[in-house]
């Protein structure tokens, strides 16, 4: 992207008063971050949902002189930005409504893996809980499953997860709760330096933003958006694991959840989430394997049966090419790679399940058969 472009997209998430949802709409009804900033209030406040306050608050000097600032730093910093509207952006969260306008990256951008799973938990995490979580990620990697595991670099479950994949070899990624230019906790300094050299850690929090406690609730919308499904090892009653969880929900992935003794209050959240239908149960991998549909068998790239179709349509043939390269992908990315209006990709994968080049898995995603 114009790093022009970029300076405006980064002022427009400074402006307190506007979040993703609202921003988005604003660069939908003037044309591009840049022109939200030159419209007159008067028009901006004629835009649903704007109104007069929302439309007075666009004030771009103070926002432009902090985005010149947030430039320098990714600049001197090796720390890459990656926009809504940039290709490298995380397929899964672009699905996500308040996605954010933009994130800063720091490591390698590993984001649009074939199989991502974010794993989230107490900070109180027991040996249970603990010894659970490693062997769901070693176990994962012994059945051959290239995994993207998502965290958010938090005491207890969090770490356990990010440290399980570096010692198996998966790439992890870290979501933080603030800017780049801190850490928190700092005790997980090393760790984070590990991570980076084999994933990355992420935010979109700008730099000067630190580790407020509004700022960790925000941060789990990107750890459920990332990945295909979230798995919740240990939880009490209340806390960030289970608001990740209901996120998940509300993006239409599915939630997972490690069962526990009526008796364990550190499994009284996931208890609860299986008791209301909230969450599939899962006791190890052979789960997460079945409720995913990820077929150990299909670790390698095999030739497809489709590919000896000659009868396949410009629509079908469009969406064959795209499975070949993934093994699974839901409507809404095959629309956003194909250029097809979701509502005919979806019309396409029916007429493809009955001609069985194609079946449906959990949380509405097609492979090829």
């Amino acid at each position: 992207m114009d790093k022009e472009d970029l300076r405006f997209l980064i002022a427009l998430t400074l402006i307190p008063s506007v979040g993703s949802i609202t921003a988005r709409k604003l660069i939908a009804y003037t044309g591009s971050a840049r022109a939200v900033f030159s419209e007159k209030k008067s028009n901006l406040q004629k835009i649903p949902g704007i109104g007069s306050f929302l439309a007075g608050s666009v004030k771009p000097d103070q926002v432009l002189i902090q985005a010149d600032r947030e430039l320098l730093y990714i600049g001197k910093n090796q720390v890459s930005a990656l926009t809504l509207y940039d290709r490298e952006y995380p397929e899964r969260l672009k699905q996500c409504p308040d996605a954010p306008l933009v994130l800063y990256l720091k490591g390698t951008n590993v984001l649009n893996p074939g199989k991502a799973l974010s794993i989230v938990g107490t900070r109180n995490a027991t040996e249970y809980g603990s010894e659970q979580c490693r062997k769901i990620i070693r176990d994962l990697t012994e059945n051959n499953h290239k995994v993207l595991i998502v965290s958010g670099l938090a005491y207890g479950v969090d770490a356990q997860a990010h440290m399980a994949a570096l010692q198996n070899g998966q790439e992890t990624v870290a979501v933080l709760a603030h800017g780049l230019h801190t850490l928190y906790p700092f005790a997980h300094k090393n760790l984070a330096a590990k991570i980076i050299e084999s994933g990355a850690l992420l935010t979109d929090f700008c730099t000067g933003d630190n580790p407020e406690r509004n700022n960790f609730l925000k941060r789990n919308r990107i750890i459920a958006g990332l990945s295909d499904a979230t798995l919740v090892i240990e939880s009490g009653k209340k806390g960030g694991a289970l608001i990740t969880a209901d996120l998940a929900l509300s993006y239409n992935r599915d939630v997972l959840a490690l069962p526990g003794r009526a008796s364990d209050t550190m499994s009284e959240g996931c208890n609860m989430l299986i008791r209301d239908n909230k969450a599939a149960l899962v006791s190890g991998c052979a789960d997460i394997e079945y409720l995913l549909g990820w077929d150990r068998k299909d670790t390698k790239v095999q030739p497809r049966q489709a590919s000896l179709f000659t009868e396949l349509n410009e629509d079908e043939q469009k969406i064959v090419d795209e499975l070949k390269k993934e093994e699974r992908l839901c409507p809404d990315i095959i629309s956003l790679r194909t250029g097809m209006p979701v509502s005919k990709v979806s019309a396409t994968l029916l007429n493809m399940e009955f001609k069985a080049l194609v079946n449906v898995l959990p949380g509405n995603c097609y492979r090829l058969i």
